[in-house]
């Protein structure tokens, strides 16, 4: 079983496409739902398949952040839940800058909740251990 679920706040002063993209340019997600919400619209989507976390996956080793961002799921980490909190400015030029509080995010953070079964897989794959920076093995996706 595997469940990405995507979030973020639509604010009076954003375009819903600027904010699809922000989400986009990190995950491969197709179909998205506008929820009224308190006080934002909100943005979601979803997906089942492990493969919309490709992007993520790559975006990771190209900002060279693996490091922290296995220490941040892994200290997120609820069971067989991760939740994460990404900066969406940096998400719609390419880049991740993971969110502790949600006024670092001057327009609200993306919010992303990873559901697996085998979550450490998922993680393991995503951000494995690193030595100097560089991973010291590469998962293939897992299987979930």
């Amino acid at each position: 079983m595997f469940l990405l679920q995507v979030r973020s706040e639509l604010r009076p002063t954003e375009d819903l496409e600027r904010v699809l993209r922000s989400i986009r340019n990190l995950f491969d997600v197709e179909h998205y739902d506008v929820v009224d919400g308190t006080p934002y619209k909100e943005v979601i989507c979803e997906s089942n398949k492990v493969e919309s976390l490709l992007r993520f996956h790559q975006v990771l080793r190209q900002d060279r952040i693996l490091d922290t961002a296995r220490k941040i799921m892994l200290s997120s980490r609820i069971g067989n839940r991760v939740t994460l909190k990404l900066h969406k400015q940096s998400a719609y030029v390419g880049h991740i800058s993971f969110v502790t509080y949600d006024s670092e995010s001057p327009l609200g953070p993306i919010r992303v909740v990873i559901v697996s079964d085998d979550v450490e897989k998922i993680i393991d794959w995503l951000a494995p251990k690193t030595s100097k920076g560089k991973p010291l093995w590469e998962y293939s996706m897992p299987r979930v």
